[in-house]
């Protein structure tokens, strides 16, 4: 065999390697998109309920009565700051730091826990004041709009914890960032879903 011919023959496997990595990686990124519209439809569909929902107290007290905005503003601050400290991650992440990578995502992770805390007082707090999900449709679209966030906040931690694991032992690998990219997006997508749910509910429920 010729030498073009041995380059050719030794070229072609390279090529069509480089062009399954790219493949799946355009493809990891488009199937996470739909994933995330997936989960806009969800929380549409939540969002449609409380806004239909909403003023049907029954007897029951109002958002005015048992939502407390001090509480509230605090997690929005943790979750807010969470995601600035995921980009912080992200920086560091492009500069190949990998210890300072997982600084961050530490730190997020530890907002992220702070706001799930902070919550879940909540949550007990209404109930133990006989505010629970059953006592009205306001209080039942409230609980299943918000916990469906939280649940989304906690998933998101135990996924950090696990890219953490997986990032101390092989490093800033092409998958590992890729799967940070995913993450970094569904954590500023839980931020956006969070700023409606802190307006509609908590800041317009207030003035009812």
């Amino acid at each position: 065999m010729s030498e073009p011919a041995a380059s050719l023959a030794q070229g072609a496997p390279l090529r069509f390697h480089l062009s399954e990595e790219h493949h799946a990686e355009n493809g990891t990124l488009l199937g996470f998109w739909l994933y995330l519209m997936s989960d806009c439809l969800v929380f549409a569909c939540l969002f449609a309920s409380y806004a239909v929902l909403g003023r049907n107290y029954a007897g029951g007290p109002s958002g005015a009565e048992v939502f407390e905005l001090p509480t509230v503003a605090l997690n929005t601050a943790l979750l807010l700051l969470s995601s600035i400290t995921y980009g912080f991650a992200m920086l560091q992440m492009q500069r190949g730091r990998a210890p300072a990578v997982l600084g961050w995502l530490l730190v997020t992770g530890l907002l992220g826990a702070g706001f799930v805390g902070v919550e879940l007082h909540e949550f007990a707090h209404l109930i133990g004041e006989g505010a629970g999900p059953q006592r009205s449709a306001f209080l039942s679209s409230f609980f299943a709009l918000v916990s469906t966030h939280g649940l989304h906040v906690s998933f998101g931690i135990v996924w950090l914890l696990t890219l953490m694991t997986q990032v101390a032992r092989h490093g800033l690998t092409e998958a590992n960032q890729r799967r940070l990219l995913c993450l970094s997006m569904f954590w500023h997508f839980l931020d956006v879903v969070w700023i409606g749910v802190f307006t509609v509910v908590y800041l317009m429920g207030s003035l009812q």
